[in-house]
């Protein structure tokens, strides 16, 4: 044993403990490892990798990888099954293998590296071990001993899924990974999978908690409930049955931990984190988390001075930097993906090809594009039964570019520029600051722009540079700027967003502290309910008498008429991010208990009395849409369904259109952000009511745009940022997919730059 070397501990024999024992033995390290089952017990059939995980394997051990390549199983079909019909994908290239093989060849490779494996053998307590060691390596699963025993330390989140599923596996190999949906007298039922080997196949039977209830299978035992699964998808498996393998239904648990390492303690696999089945192999995860630890690792000893091992708890912090983005973006996509066959019962009505397409793009990380290098044909098939036209040269329309009409107008595309507060307005006055801002994202090819939230009241200003439609003065200026927009880009919508900022105004413009009061000069706030938007630091508002609500009713309807009389072309109610209409909504902000508060029922009446009366004087052929916050990110706030039912009662009232945004409401939210991450909401109600929606939050490019469109998600997408960016961003999203169509015509004093200038000489 040299003196650089170290002893290891391995926790746990699954693939990515037994991967990691190897990899740490080809270093040179004395490694034992305990593992409480026989080397013949596994759960599970097959495991899927992927071509990017072999190729780590490749570089860090071939031996590993060639016994691989000899056992993989690999085809490129994705074959989804609606409502009897059979739709192919293909392009994606998947590779498998059986899980009992992968542990084979990682117990012949361990111990041909000298790693002591201790089969039949718990292992001692891992911090007991880490004072005998100068590593331990926590791999012992998602129920990790080692991970409660340290909770203190890795503070942990598991969150069950809504889903119970069964692993089975058949006695013969897809030649797809299939996904079938079987609607039964109980709800619906879903199948996942594909071959592991010549002859076999693993079968994933997953359904709701509810559906799984109804349907009895809480009092089936294994081999009943694989009987039961294989008559229900009797003809994917083509008569033949399933069996176990100390199979049991379970809900699927993410795990989170904020740290994955205490001391020289480490957590690897799925004890440190967790990824739905439906995205790939949890092996995936834990086979690179191991190799990303042994490079970790392996240069903390190259840095290291000679004869000295290393910083270990500073190698184990490398190691979490360098690997936990790559992780949180598969849990990201993995959440979305599980998420989407929670919903799966509001898909099912879908056409075939647009709920396979929804299917295949689920998780955000297969895209419209993506799919079209995959598979050309299937992809044209789908944006043909969405409706995009076809060219003269014959390229067919991105979906973005396709019209979509609102009572009496028909927008041009599917773009919209989000509405985004300027905070540059005098007295509520717009300027030219608005005229050249407006007009500039107007002239760069969106459907519709809107503006601002345009305050309805000096009172209802969030901050003294919000721009406002009480005054003649104001309208004057907002009828400048649609009159530049309908003259100078002909085509393009201008919509006006009406608002009001309750408790969340009087405060100093963002670049001089959001949400903070301002030092001097204040109004009184007005809200639902007594309660400022952040106790201690915000006024406390006064809360809204009858007279009032009558008044600001008033206000509302009064802004309506002077936008209509300025030439807007669509009026949305802004009733979302905890504003004044917001705040009655929300039960977190609706404390009242006269007829506006209370149950859903009441605390919808005031924002639809708004809307009421702002639609009796909006002209009849311009539409009206509504923005809403469908969750507030904190406890006790809307619920999904308390969303759909508030979108509900606004498009039976005559909204267009909803505008489905989220959060904002109290300070003490928390949403899970990412790529689209408001989408789902949007999503949802889209499907559950049939009503258009606006897709909104972290849509950032054109991809996105086309992919939510084409899998149903969404009916228009707002983009915010981006057009901050780039004022053409639509015109310039035409440009990269070599659409020149009507869908994105350029001004005309700017076609000559409406190809793309080259880069260099090459």
């Amino acid at each position: 044993m040299s003196a650089r070397a170290m002893r290891v501990a391995v926790v746990g024999g699954g693939p990515g403990g037994l991967y990691a024992a190897a990899l740490l033995a080809r270093q040179g390290h004395t490694v034992e490892l305990w593992e409480r089952g026989a080397p013949e017990d596994t759960f599970g059939f097959g495991v899927v990798l992927s071509d990017e995980t072999l190729g780590g394997i490749e570089r860090a051990d071939t031996v590993v990888h060639t016994a691989l390549g000899a056992e993989f199983v690999r085809w490129d079909d994705v074959d989804v099954v609606h409502r009897g019909r059979l739709l192919t994908s293909g392009g994606h290239g998947f590779a498998a293998l059986g899980r009992r093989r992968l542990l084979e060849i990682l117990h012949e490779r361990c111990a041909g590296l000298g790693v002591r494996l201790r089969f039949r053998s718990a292992a001692p307590d891992a911090f007991e071990l880490a004072d005998a060691h100068d590593l331990v390596v926590a791999a012992d699963g998602v129920h990790s001993p080692t991970r409660e025993r340290g909770a203190a330390y890795f503070r942990p989140t598991v969150t069950p899924g809504r889903c119970r599923y069964i692993w089975l596996a058949a006695d013969f190999a897809f030649d797809s990974f299939r996904f079938e949906i079987a609607e039964t007298e109980h709800g619906v039922m879903q199948l996942h999978a594909y071959p592991y080997s010549a002859d076999a196949s693993t079968v994933i039977v997953e359904m709701r908690e509810e559906v799984w209830r109804a349907a009895g299978f809480d009092l089936c035992d294994e081999d009943e409930s694989a009987a039961r699964c294989a008559k229900i998808f009797g003809e994917a498996l083509r008569g033949r049955p399933l069996r176990g393998n100390r199979s049991a239904w379970t809900r699927f648990r993410t795990v989170v931990n904020e740290r994955w390492s205490h001391g020289n303690v480490v957590l690897l696999g799925d004890a440190a984190h967790t990824a739905h089945f439906s995205i790939g192999s949890g092996t995936k995860l834990a086979v690179e988390d191991a190799l990303a630890l042994s490079e970790a690792l392996e240069d903390a000893l190259a840095e290291a001075p000679d004869g000295q091992r290393g910083d270990v708890p500073s190698a184990l912090a490398a190691y979490e930097a360098a690997r936990r983005p790559a992780v949180a973006s598969t849990q990201r996509a993995a959440a979305a993906s599980m998420r989407w066959f929670e919903e799966l019962a509001g898909y099912v009505d879908q056409p075939a090809r647009q709920f396979a397409f929804n299917l295949l793009t689920r998780s955000r990380r297969v895209t419209h594009d993506n799919l079209r290098l995959r598979d050309e044909r299937f992809t044209r098939a789908v944006e043909r039964d969405f409706g995009c036209p076809q060219e003269a040269d014959g390229t067919g329309t991105p979906p973005m570019f396709t019209p979509f009409t609102l009572r009496g107008l028909t927008l041009r595309n599917r773009v919209v520029v989000s509405p985004m507060d300027m905070y540059s307005a005098r007295e509520g006055v717009p300027g030219d600051f608005h005229l050249v801002h407006l007009g500039a994202r107007a002239l760069g090819g969106a459907g519709l722009v809107m503006t601002e939230m345009v305050c309805v009241s000096a009172e209802g200003r969030i901050t003294p540079g919000c721009a406002g439609l009480w005054t003649a003065e104001q309208a004057a200026a907002w009828k400048r700027i649609a009159d530049f927009v309908h003259t100078s880009a002909p085509g393009t919508a201008l919509g006006l967003q009406l608002g009001h900022s309750g408790r969340k105004g009087s405060t100093r413009l963002m670049w001089e502290g959001m949400d903070e009061p301002l030092p001097e000069g204040n109004w009184p706030l007005v809200a639902a309910s007594a309660l400022p938007y952040r106790a201690g630091v915000s006024a406390v508002p006064r809360a809204l008498e009858a007279a009032d609500l009558a008044v600001i009713r008033s206000d509302f309807a009064a802004a309506a008429v002077r936008a209509a009389e300025c030439g807007f072309d669509l009026l949305e109610l802004h009733c979302a991010h905890g504003y004044l209409l917001s705040g009655f909504l929300s039960p977190l902000t609706n404390h009242r208990e006269d007829a506006y508060g209370g149950p859903l029922e009441n605390r919808l009446r005031f924002p639809l009395e708004v809307f009421d009366a702002v639609r009796a004087v909006w002209p009849e052929d311009r539409p009206m849409t509504v923005r809403l916050s469908a969750t507030d990110w904190a406890p006790g706030g809307t619920t999904p369904q308390e969303a759909e039912a508030i979108a509900a009662a606004f498009a039976a009232h005559g909204a267009d259109a909803v505008d489905v945004s989220t959060g904002q409401v109290v300070a003490e939210e928390a949403p899970e952000y990412g790529r689209s991450y408001q989408t789902p909401y949007a999503d949802r109600i889209r499907n559950a009511l049939g009503v258009p929606v606006i897709a909104v939050g972290a849509i950032s490019s054109w991809d996105d745009v086309n992919s939510l469109l084409l899998a149903g998600r969404a009916d228009l997408c707002a983009v915010g940022r981006p057009h901050l960016y780039d004022p053409h961003w639509t015109l310039h999203a035409a440009a990269d997919q070599g659409y020149t169509g009507p869908g994105a015509p350029w001004p005309a004093p700017y076609r000559a730059g409406s190809r793309k200038p080259p880069t260099g000489k090459g």
